[in-house]
Protein backbone atom coordinates (compact mmCIF):
# COMPACT_ATOMS: atom_id res chain seq x y z
CA UNK A 1 0.00 0.00 0.00
CA UNK A 2 1.45 3.48 -0.79
CA UNK A 3 1.61 6.53 1.19
CA UNK A 4 -1.35 7.91 -1.10
CA UNK A 5 -3.78 5.39 -0.32
CA UNK A 6 -6.72 6.50 1.92
CA UNK A 7 -7.92 3.92 4.12
CA UNK A 8 -11.68 3.67 4.14
CA UNK A 9 -12.95 4.32 7.93
CA UNK A 10 -14.91 0.95 9.35
CA UNK A 11 -18.98 2.24 9.83
CA UNK A 12 -19.94 2.62 13.34
CA UNK A 13 -21.39 -0.12 14.54
CA UNK A 14 -24.96 1.23 14.61
CA UNK A 15 -24.54 1.34 10.34
CA UNK A 16 -23.34 -2.01 10.89
CA UNK A 17 -26.08 -3.30 12.25
CA UNK A 18 -28.45 -1.36 9.84
CA UNK A 19 -26.98 -2.82 7.03
CA UNK A 20 -27.08 -6.34 8.63
CA UNK A 21 -31.15 -5.19 9.29
CA UNK A 22 -31.39 -4.30 6.05
CA UNK A 23 -30.15 -6.98 4.19
CA UNK A 24 -32.93 -9.31 6.25
CA UNK A 25 -35.59 -7.16 4.79
CA UNK A 26 -34.16 -7.39 1.09
CA UNK A 27 -33.61 -11.35 1.61
CA UNK A 28 -37.25 -12.06 2.54
CA UNK A 29 -35.61 -13.43 5.93
CA UNK A 30 -39.42 -13.16 7.66
CA UNK A 31 -38.40 -15.75 10.16
CA UNK A 32 -35.53 -13.87 11.44
CA UNK A 33 -37.79 -10.75 11.52
CA UNK A 34 -40.20 -12.26 13.23
CA UNK A 35 -37.90 -13.55 15.69
CA UNK A 36 -36.73 -9.75 16.47
CA UNK A 37 -40.06 -8.79 17.26
CA UNK A 38 -40.21 -10.74 20.30
CA UNK A 39 -38.90 -8.94 22.77
CA UNK A 40 -37.51 -10.76 25.72
CA UNK A 41 -36.72 -14.29 23.68
CA UNK A 42 -32.92 -15.18 23.00
CA UNK A 43 -33.28 -16.16 19.25
CA UNK A 44 -29.76 -16.05 17.44
CA UNK A 45 -31.30 -13.26 15.52
CA UNK A 46 -31.56 -11.04 18.68
CA UNK A 47 -28.07 -12.22 19.51
CA UNK A 48 -26.90 -11.40 16.45
CA UNK A 49 -28.40 -7.99 16.86
CA UNK A 50 -26.54 -7.91 20.83
CA UNK A 51 -23.10 -9.02 18.90
CA UNK A 52 -22.45 -5.64 17.01
CA UNK A 53 -22.65 -3.80 19.92
CA UNK A 54 -19.02 -2.81 21.31
CA UNK A 55 -19.35 -3.56 24.49
CA UNK A 56 -21.38 -5.79 27.24
CA UNK A 57 -23.04 -2.36 28.34
CA UNK A 58 -25.02 -1.42 25.22
CA UNK A 59 -25.91 -5.27 24.04
CA UNK A 60 -29.51 -4.27 24.93
CA UNK A 61 -29.34 -1.29 23.12
CA UNK A 62 -28.25 -3.48 19.78
CA UNK A 63 -30.85 -5.86 20.75
CA UNK A 64 -33.68 -3.10 21.40
CA UNK A 65 -33.19 -1.53 17.97
CA UNK A 66 -33.65 -4.29 16.45
CA UNK A 67 -36.69 -4.99 17.61
CA UNK A 68 -37.74 -1.43 16.91
CA UNK A 69 -36.39 -1.68 13.53
CA UNK A 70 -38.31 -5.40 12.78
CA UNK A 71 -41.48 -3.55 14.27
CA UNK A 72 -41.29 -0.96 11.33
CA UNK A 73 -40.79 -3.13 9.11
CA UNK A 74 -43.14 -6.13 9.39
CA UNK A 75 -44.76 -6.64 6.07
CA UNK A 76 -42.75 -4.15 4.31
CA UNK A 77 -40.79 -5.71 1.56
CA UNK A 78 -38.12 -2.73 1.15
CA UNK A 79 -35.84 -1.46 4.54
CA UNK A 80 -35.63 1.99 5.00
CA UNK A 81 -32.23 3.12 6.93
CA UNK A 82 -34.66 5.70 7.94
CA UNK A 83 -33.33 9.58 8.31
CA UNK A 84 -32.34 12.26 10.95
CA UNK A 85 -32.64 11.59 14.42
CA UNK A 86 -35.93 10.55 16.63
CA UNK A 87 -37.27 14.45 17.08
CA UNK A 88 -37.03 14.75 12.90
CA UNK A 89 -39.02 11.53 13.18
CA UNK A 90 -41.64 13.09 15.49
CA UNK A 91 -42.08 16.30 13.18
CA UNK A 92 -43.34 14.03 10.28
CA UNK A 93 -45.81 11.81 12.52
CA UNK A 94 -49.17 13.32 12.39
CA UNK A 95 -52.35 13.63 9.38
CA UNK A 96 -53.17 16.73 7.06
CA UNK A 97 -54.59 18.24 9.67
CA UNK A 98 -51.08 18.69 11.07
CA UNK A 99 -47.45 17.09 11.40
CA UNK A 100 -45.00 17.34 14.31
CA UNK A 101 -45.21 20.47 16.49
CA UNK A 102 -49.13 20.98 15.18
CA UNK A 103 -50.07 17.50 16.04
CA UNK A 104 -50.99 17.40 20.08
CA UNK A 105 -50.14 13.72 20.08
CA UNK A 106 -46.67 13.84 18.43
CA UNK A 107 -46.26 16.76 20.57
CA UNK A 108 -47.68 14.34 24.21
CA UNK A 109 -45.26 11.58 22.86
CA UNK A 110 -41.90 13.72 22.38
CA UNK A 111 -42.36 15.34 25.62
CA UNK A 112 -43.01 11.59 27.37
CA UNK A 113 -39.78 10.44 25.78
CA UNK A 114 -37.39 13.42 26.45
CA UNK A 115 -38.09 13.67 30.02
CA UNK A 116 -37.29 10.49 30.64
CA UNK A 117 -33.90 9.55 32.79
CA UNK A 118 -34.15 6.25 31.45
CA UNK A 119 -34.34 5.06 27.81
CA UNK A 120 -38.32 4.77 27.24
CA UNK A 121 -38.10 1.61 25.12
CA UNK A 122 -41.96 1.72 25.28
CA UNK A 123 -42.72 5.15 24.35
CA UNK A 124 -40.17 4.80 21.33
CA UNK A 125 -42.10 1.69 20.45
CA UNK A 126 -44.89 4.04 20.37
CA UNK A 127 -43.02 6.20 17.96
CA UNK A 128 -41.90 3.79 15.83
CA UNK A 129 -45.42 2.67 15.21
CA UNK A 130 -46.67 6.35 14.57
CA UNK A 131 -44.28 6.72 11.73
CA UNK A 132 -45.00 3.31 10.71
CA UNK A 133 -49.05 3.73 10.74
CA UNK A 134 -48.47 7.55 9.34
CA UNK A 135 -46.38 6.17 6.93
CA UNK A 136 -43.50 8.30 7.10
CA UNK A 137 -39.77 7.57 7.21
CA UNK A 138 -38.29 6.27 10.51
CA UNK A 139 -35.71 7.84 12.73
CA UNK A 140 -31.62 6.74 11.33
CA UNK A 141 -31.32 3.50 12.85
CA UNK A 142 -27.61 4.20 12.74
CA UNK A 143 -28.42 7.09 14.49
CA UNK A 144 -30.58 5.85 17.14
CA UNK A 145 -28.61 3.19 18.39
CA UNK A 146 -25.62 5.44 18.90
CA UNK A 147 -27.91 8.18 20.52
CA UNK A 148 -29.60 5.25 22.95
CA UNK A 149 -26.14 4.38 23.92
CA UNK A 150 -25.41 7.87 25.05
CA UNK A 151 -28.80 8.39 26.59
CA UNK A 152 -27.65 8.71 30.02
CA UNK A 153 -24.80 11.54 29.13
CA UNK A 154 -24.01 14.42 31.50
CA UNK A 155 -26.20 17.21 30.37
CA UNK A 156 -28.79 15.04 28.40
CA UNK A 157 -27.39 16.38 25.13
CA UNK A 158 -29.39 13.56 23.52
CA UNK A 159 -32.79 14.79 24.67
CA UNK A 160 -31.73 18.17 24.02
CA UNK A 161 -30.91 17.27 20.52
CA UNK A 162 -34.21 15.29 19.45
CA UNK A 163 -36.38 18.68 21.06
CA UNK A 164 -34.59 21.02 18.81
CA UNK A 165 -34.98 18.93 16.22
CA UNK A 166 -38.84 18.59 16.64
CA UNK A 167 -39.42 22.03 17.27
CA UNK A 168 -37.08 23.78 15.06
CA UNK A 169 -37.65 23.11 11.54
CA UNK A 170 -34.03 24.76 10.60
CA UNK A 171 -32.07 22.61 12.47
CA UNK A 172 -29.60 20.78 10.93
CA UNK A 173 -27.79 18.27 13.50
CA UNK A 174 -23.94 18.21 13.24
CA UNK A 175 -23.17 14.54 11.07
CA UNK A 176 -23.18 11.23 13.43
CA UNK A 177 -19.67 11.13 12.17
CA UNK A 178 -18.96 14.03 14.58
CA UNK A 179 -20.63 12.99 17.55
CA UNK A 180 -18.86 11.11 20.59
CA UNK A 181 -18.10 7.21 20.20
CA UNK A 182 -20.08 4.95 21.60
CA UNK A 183 -19.94 4.44 25.28
CA UNK A 184 -21.56 1.94 28.01
CA UNK A 185 -24.86 3.09 29.10
CA UNK A 186 -24.68 4.87 32.34
CA UNK A 187 -21.70 6.87 31.99
CA UNK A 188 -21.76 10.36 31.61
CA UNK A 189 -18.92 12.11 29.70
Amino acid sequence: MTDSAQTVPEPSPGRQLTTWLCGLVRARQYGQLADLRRPTAPTQARLTAANFAPSEETRQVFEQVAFLFARYHAGRLDPSQGWGDTGAALRRIGTGAGRGPANPGAVRLLDRVVASRRVPWRHLQHVIERARSCDTIPPSWADLTDDLAGWSHKGRPVQYRWARSFYTPTFIPEPSGTRPALAPIGDAQ
